[in-house]
């Protein structure tokens, strides 16, 4: 069995790659490091003992999303109304605050660790929303609003931060969400609960399995190191965010997935939902 990685090594990691000190945006397997002492804590820990504002995706759609309302339905939206979402809707009476530590499995243990801590930051998504810890974790977040879903991440293209893949590939890379948007595409619109408990319209992104189509735009710009059995790959997000955009501006196809079936990509294709 593979040596354990411990918290100085991540450390050691953080430094030679060069994020310390900076805003990082992180997508993350904890099980590609093999072990880790501590766990996704001690993951956390490094980072804010390097002085990184620590930024992750806490999306919940699973928890408070609810069906598409009459009269909120616009076309060229991603969706079928009346067979692709499901009938039984979890959030269908509840409402999404700030405060709340719910987000979707598939999120994984870090971003879940970052959320049980007391002083993290959560933006106002209640589908999409980003969670952060470190020096400048509220700024970066709060700026977030249900239709303004990727506020953090133009902040942190702004303060020269970096997006990092630990043990992922591209199609976790939500920064290409952005740059959808930067292309020109309306994002899409799902649903939930409104602080006065109405609905309200919440934007999200598109289909993301077609996103490693863009390795040879975007694997130019990126750092790489291997800690334990992880590969990292850390993208500086300014520059990533432009270069993606530009190819996804001259080539709109290249974001497709590949399935003839998949509506999301479909009409993300042709710009995004009529508004």
């Amino acid at each position: 069995m593979a040596a354990a990685v411990g918290g100085d090594e991540i450390r050691e990691a953080i430094r030679a790659i060069g994020l310390a000190g900076l805003p990082v945006c992180v997508h993350s397997s904890l099980s590609s490091f093999g072990r880790v002492e501590g766990g996704a804590e001690a993951v956390i820990d490094a980072f804010l003992a390097e002085a990184c504002t620590v930024v992750v995706p806490t999306f919940s759609a699973a928890a408070f999303g609810i069906a598409p309302p009459e009269g909120m339905r616009p076309e060229r939206n991603g969706i079928d109304y009346e067979h692709d979402e499901p009938h039984e809707w979890a959030g269908r009476d509840r409402i999404f605050t700030t405060d709340s530590n719910e987000q979707s499995p598939a999120m994984g243990a870090i971003p879940a660790a970052v959320l049980a801590r007391p002083e993290r930051a959560r933006g106002n998504n209640p589908l999409c929303s980003f969670a952060a810890l470190g020096p400048g974790a509220e700024s970066l977040v709060g700026a977030q609003r249900p239709l303004d879903v990727y506020a953090p991440l133009r902040l942190l293209g702004a303060r020269g931060g970096f997006v990092l893949l630990i043990g992922v590939g591209l199609e976790r890379m939500t920064l290409i969400h952005l740059a959808e948007e930067k292309a020109g595409r309306t994002l899409f619109r799902r649903w939930a609960n409104g602080p006065d408990g109405l609905p309200r319209e919440v934007e999200v992104g598109s289909c993301s399995d077609g996103f490693p189509k863009l390795e040879p735009v975007l694997g130019p710009l990126a750092r790489e190191l291997r800690v334990g059995a992880s590969l990292w790959r850390a993208f500086p997000a300014r520059e990533s965010l432009a270069a993606a955009a530009g190819a996804i501006r001259e080539q709109p196809e290249l974001t497709h997935c590949g399935d003839p079936d998949c509506a999301r990509c479909a009409d993300a294709v042709l710009g995004g939902p009529r508004i």
